[in-house]
This record gives structure tokens, C-alpha cells and sequence, in this order.
């Protein structure tokens, strides 16, 4: 499953579709991967895409999306490990553990939003949500949790694409999801379909490139036994190929 580090980043730059738009800042986002490993086959979770979507229309994703303020705002249950909390700000402008803060809860925020699934714990009462996005958490007794999620990969889109993410992808464990919102995912929503694959499945799926590329870093870390302490592969394109460097 595990492919070598410089064929994954000739990979993203095979790729690689034109770059004729006026150059924009990447956004910070962020993505969550669920892995359910009560079966002998891991598996992650997915979601389809909806077809009239203008970016990555028809294909299967990761649940996630950009940094909102309220993900600064909201209260959340103990910290990121100190691995994650240092990897996120490192090789950024301004970095903050209050940023570090926010695109992790990023994650757990654009998940449930996506697919209804609530990640924290029910142990410590109900948060104040600072916002609509959150009222879910609150209404339904969760916190979201920051222990539950380890920082496994960071991706910045190219220059001059028509949208642009520098996206950090956060690992959960399915356990940790405490509650499901029926009703979010469907024909009218941004995801159609939810699928539990295992790593083998995902093959035969139509995905971004950079999913698949993540998808066999997360693979890797898998077989390890999903160590914290791992570095964190980081692609970008600060010239005309995709490298991949390691956040120690």
C-alpha cells in the first residue's frame, strides 16, 4: 500500500492541472480522517461528493473545509499533544497555539457538518456554542474533543489554481464520535453518500490526487501502529514540482 516518499510527491505533480488564475493566498482548512479499526481491515471513512459542486465535483473526500472564526471561539475538551500542537506551527506566518487550536476544531466542526457525526465527549456537560455552526454540540451535551485527534499530513494547493487550501488533515479514532445527527448527508447536501472502506476498497474510488496521497501516508502509519511521535509529511509546490517535506 505504501508507496516511496518521492514517487507520492511525482505523483501530485503528474497531476497537475493548469495554473492560469490570478495567484491567491491559500486558506487555512482542514480535514479529518476517520479510522474504525474494530474489524481486521481498517477502515476510513469517505464521502461522495455532490455533482454540481464547481470544486471537486463527483469524487470522494475526506470530510473538511476552511478555518471559520468561530473555530477560535469554541470551547473545547483538553489539548492537542504537544507533537501536533508543534508541527501545526511550524513553517507558518504567525504562528499561535490558538491557530493550532482552531484547525483542529476546524476538523471536528466541518465533519459534523458534513456527515452529522459529533467527535468529543459527553463527560463534561454541555458547551456555550459561539455560533450556528456549533449549536449542535451544545444541544447535544458533546465537547468537542482535542485529545481524540493526532496531525498526520499538511497539503498546500499550487500557485495559481482557482482555489486554494493549505489544508492539515487530523486522524480520529471512529470510538470517538459520541453522537449522529441524522439527515446531513443526501441528494440536497454537500455529500451524497457516506462509505466505511477499507484502504484496498479505496482504490478502485475516484479520488483527488491528494487524497490517494494521503490515503497511503495514513496507510503507512497504520502498519506502524499509528505512532504520534511520526513526522508529519508536508506537500507544497514552491516551484514548478510538488516536494514532500517532513515536520519533525
Amino acid at each position: 500500500m505504501t508507496a516511496p516518499a518521492p514517487d507520492l510527491a511525482e505523483r501530485l505533480t503528474e497531476a497537475e492541472r493548469r495554473r492560469d488564475h490570478p495567484n491567491v493566498r491559500p486558506r487555512d482548512a482542514a480535514s479529518l480522517i476517520l479510522v474504525d479499526r474494530s474489524r481486521k481491515a481498517p477502515r476510513v471513512l469517505l464521502g461522495l461528493r455532490h455533482a454540481d459542486h464547481r470544486f471537486m465535483p463527483s469524487v470522494f473526500v475526506f470530510p473538511g473545509g476552511r478555518v471559520e472564526t468561530c473555530d477560535r471561539a469554541m470551547p473545547v475538551y483538553g489539548t492537542l499533544d504537544a507533537d501536533s500542537e508543534r508541527r501545526l506551527m511550524a513553517q507558518v506566518q504567525r504562528p499561535s497555539a490558538l491557530r493550532a487550536r482552531a484547525l483542529a476544531a476546524a476538523a471536528i466542526r466541518e465533519t459534523f457538518e458534513e456527515t452529522g457525526l459529533l467527535l468529543g465527549t459527553t463527560d463534561a456537560g454541555s458547551p456555550e456554542a459561539p455560533a450556528g455552526e456549533w449549536r449542535a454540540f451544545s444541544e447535544h451535551g458533546v465537547f468537542p474533543n482535542l485529545e481524540s485527534l493526532t496531525f498526520v499530513a499538511r497539503a498546500i494547493t499550487p500557485p495559481r489554481r482557482p482555489k486554494r487550501f493549505d489544508t492539515r488533515f487530523f486522524l480520529a479514532d471512529a470510538s470517538d464520535v459520541a453522537a449522529r445527527v441524522d439527515g446531513m448527508v443526501g441528494p440536497q447536501s454537500e455529500l451524497t453518500e457516506l462509505r466505511w472502506l477499507t484502504l484496498a476498497e479505496t482504490e478502485a474510488l475516484e479520488l483527488p490526487t491528494i487524497t490517494r496521497v494521503v490515503l497511503q501516508e495514513v496507510g503507512a502509519r497504520i502498519e506502524a501502529g499509528l505512532p504520534r511521535r511520526a513526522p508529519v509529511p508536508f506537500y507544497s509546490m514552491p516551484r514548478s514540482r510538488f516536494v514532500r517535506a517532513l515536520l519533525d
